[in-house]
């Protein structure tokens, strides 16, 4: 069943032109950093930007902070909406069921499938970002030691790498909680765009409360809270504290929502 899910998902147009989409505009930012003057100078202005415009290499943690907050996060929504719903409101969830495959079994191979498509966005984000960092921004900030971190001192390219690696990592499991709360809607809802708008209208109320002084108490828990923490990763020394608490953060959205769909799942009439 798995197997079955992710040759569906990797021979879907729609999942390669969806993911041309995302990684569009980290690759217009790019070259608009590369061609105007629109960046500050290496040096100047907020460290994050300062540090990417003055290391190329390190564009892939700008690109990640372009599409978490909206394009990644939309595209993942709607996959995981697809996922239960798409199957009923097609009439194929209820032959799916009829045939010898457990309820826990498919929806196992559906959440693989809808993670499988947030690995290759992300890593085809991150690849073209690297690739373009490194031709169009260059190196300006890479001494003999390394390239510099966005607190200034110097990274050696396996440290570079592995704390790359980390952020690709993190912000997996930041889609992994858009994609349990998705797939716990996609079981109730009689249609995937509904599933998908659900999973969306959550997202942007968060990022909404967020900015309110008056939701303060809630900051803490709200799912987009620490997304972006990953640029703490590139610090000297790394900031563990928000990377930590974003992780069980999102590990609470998965249990929850994932044991939601399930439940739900286990007692939901195969003619709905």
């Amino acid at each position: 069943m798995i197997r079955v899910e992710l040759v569906k998902l990797v021979r879907n147009r729609r999942t390669w032109t969806t993911i041309a989409v995302i990684d569009a505009l980290p690759v217009l930012v790019a070259v608009l950093l590369a061609v105007t003057d629109i960046g500050p100078r290496p040096g100047t202005g907020p460290a994050f930007l300062s540090a990417v415009l003055a290391d190329g290499t390190l564009f892939p943690l700008a690109a990640l902070g372009i599409v978490l907050p909206l394009f990644l996060p939309l595209a993942v929504a709607i996959t995981a909406g697809e996922a239960i719903a798409g199957e009923a409101q097609q009439g194929t969830l209820r032959y799916l069921l009829i045939r010898p495959v457990g309820r826990t079994r498919l929806l196992v191979a559906k959440l693989v499938s809808i993670m499988a498509f947030v690995v290759l966005a992300v890593l085809v984000v991150a690849a073209t970002a690297y690739l373009l960092g490194a031709l169009l921004l260059g190196n300006e900030s890479v001494s003999a030691t390394g390239p510099a971190s966005v607190s200034g001192s110097a990274m050696s390219t396996p440290e570079l790498v592995g704390r790359t690696l980390l952020a690709l990592g993190y912000a997996m499991l930041c889609m992994l909680g858009v994609a349990a709360v998705g797939l716990f809607l996609s079981t109730i809802a009689r249609s995937p765009l509904g599933a998908a708008l659900g999973t969306m209208a959550l997202l942007v109320a968060s990022t909404l409360l967020l900015t309110l002084d008056a939701a303060d108490v809630l900051r803490a828990y709200l799912p987009t809270r620490y997304w972006l923490a990953f640029v703490d990763l590139f610090r000297d020394p790394i900031l563990w504290r928000d990377v930590l608490r974003g992780v069980l953060l999102q590990l609470a959205y998965v249990v929850v929502f994932l044991g939601a769909a399930w439940a739900n799942f286990m007692t939901k009439d195969v003619t709905d």
